[in-house]
């Protein structure tokens, strides 16, 4: 494998539309530059399970063609980007990781799906994810596993680590993501890229999750400004979700301007209850000082809620249930047996265990905007460790059996439905990133990517690049 050299591939949608708008660069040539890093680089990391060459370029004509009589379809027109195969997009089959999905191709986009094409993005492909996304790494018994573009020894997180590699590595500069219980903001911070998990119902989503209301769709990108600029079109109306928030009274790109000068921010290492390792803990430290620095009133303050994981697996497990509530003993014996078994935990439960988890659920939710009053965000580590190796649902020596034990900050944030953000803060010794979670509370995704804004023009690690482009 011969590394490749830099490329319109390693430029964010931002510069790219820029140089559209000049003339200096054409749709035609970042989407070529695109899929050569997929055919370069896939087949070590294993990002895409779908790619479609000819469709994207097509696309990309398309688009070339409106630029040059000046009249772009929309805010993403020509910026090619993938979509992780649990979204419904017209024309390329579903198939979530499993062998039990159909085929067949769908008929309609699902909402972001159907938001991006109509900005005008080209879409490259579908990204790999764990079967029926039900884990924080990505490996499934479909498409085999995702490794990570600054190790593929490693996991790339999930359960969108193949959109985290795939943007990662320049395989288009933008990807649509899902979030349940961490799943952008595990790989991001494995990967060293940007993902935004925003207030439940800001993005719409259809056919409604199995996860319920867990569940969020967010973008996964390699600046906040992209972040920023695909949640734009994202969260756009669509009547098919019930549970979409009205719009947001400004533009999540105008807001990157507000910095956190003046704001008063929480910071906790371990939300009182986590293990974190000491290189984690020494980047996330590091970070924490910059926003002081940058204005903010910076001060140690814990939530003060215990670990909810066992409510979370309750509601979790409960969701993996119903996805596989009408497949035979022939179906499962196809599927991740760590799937299996924790639906058939899930199918145990009754209804008052999952209305007792849901009364744990409404309580964090109800502290977390007492915490808020006082405190305009809240800063953690997005992970205690750092990516450890591809295929393993758990590193060795984890406390626990499933993906949840080392993912202590992120799935909290699910059951509040509060928007985070991860950004790269630092590496380790062994040049692997490290993640910084940035909490809101509800419905202030502005202020979150405004934060994330500000520390990346203060930093320079999101402008590192993986050993695999060298």
């Amino acid at each position: 494998m011969s590394t490749p050299t830099r490329t319109t591939a390693d430029l964010s949608a931002t510069e790219l539309l820029a140089a559209y708008r000049t003339g200096e660069l054409s749709p035609v040539e970042a989407t070529r530059d695109a899929l050569d890093r997929i055919a370069a680089l896939n087949d070590t990391v294993n990002a895409f399970n779908l790619v479609d060459a000819d469709g994207a370029q097509a696309s990309a004509k398309e688009s070339e063609a409106r630029w040059q009589a000046g009249t772009p379809r929309g805010p993403l027109d020509g910026v090619p980007m993938s979509i992780k195969d649990i979204l419904l997009t017209t024309g390329w089959p579903t198939r979530r990781g499993s062998r039990t999905s159909p085929d067949a191709p769908a008929e309609v986009d699902g909402p972001p799906v159907a938001r991006v094409r109509e900005a005008g993005a080209v879409l490259l492909g579908k990204t790999t994810t764990p079967e029926l996304a039900w884990k924080g790494v990505t490996d499934s018994p479909l498409t085999g596993v995702t490794t990570n573009p600054w190790d593929p020894t490693l996991t790339s997180g999930g359960s969108s680590g193949g959109s985290a590699a795939a943007v990662g590595l320049g395989m288009g500069a933008l990807s649509l993501g899902t979030d349940g219980g961490g799943s952008v903001r595990i790989p991001a911070a494995f990967t060293g890229t940007v993902a935004h998990k925003p207030t439940y119902g800001r993005v719409a989503h259809h056919p409604g999750s199995p996860f319920g209301t867990l569940a969020h769709v967010g973008p996964m990108t390699r600046t906040a400004a992209d972040a920023a600029l695909l949640l734009d079109v994202i969260s756009g109306f669509d009547g098919r979700d019930p549970w979409l928030l009205s719009p947001y009274s400004r533009t999540f790109a105008d807001t990157l301007v507000d910095g956190v000068d003046g704001l008063r921010i929480a910071v906790s290492p371990t939300l009182g209850f986590a293990t974190v390792d000491p290189e984690v803990e020494a980047a996330f430290e590091a970070a924490a000082d910059v926003f002081a620095a940058l204005g903010a009133t910076v001060e140690r303050a814990e939530p003060g809620f215990a670990d909810p994981v066992e409510p979370f697996h309750v509601l979790w497990f409960s969701g993996a249930a119903k996805t596989i509530e009408n497949l035979g003993p022939q179906a499962r014996a196809e599927m991740d047996p760590s799937l299996v078994e924790i639906a058939e935990q899930g199918a145990r439960y009754s209804a008052l265990d999952y209305l007792t988890a849901m009364a744990v659920r409404n309580d964090l939710g109800t502290l977390m905007g007492a915490f808020h009053a006082e405190y305009d965000l809240l800063l953690t580590p997005t992970l205690p460790i750092p990516a450890f190796a591809g295929g393993l649902e758990v590193p060795p020596g984890s406390p626990g059996p499933r993906w949840t034990s080392w993912t202590p900050f992120t799935y909290p944030f699910n059951m509040t439905q509060q928007p985070a953000a991860s950004v790269p803060c630092g590496f380790t010794s062994a040049g692997l990133p490290v993640g910084l979670q940035i909490v809101g509370p509800r419905h202030a995704d502005g202020r979150v990517l405004a934060a994330a804004h500000a520390f990346e023009t203060a930093t320079d690690h999101h402008t590192r690049r993986p050993p695999l482009l060298g």
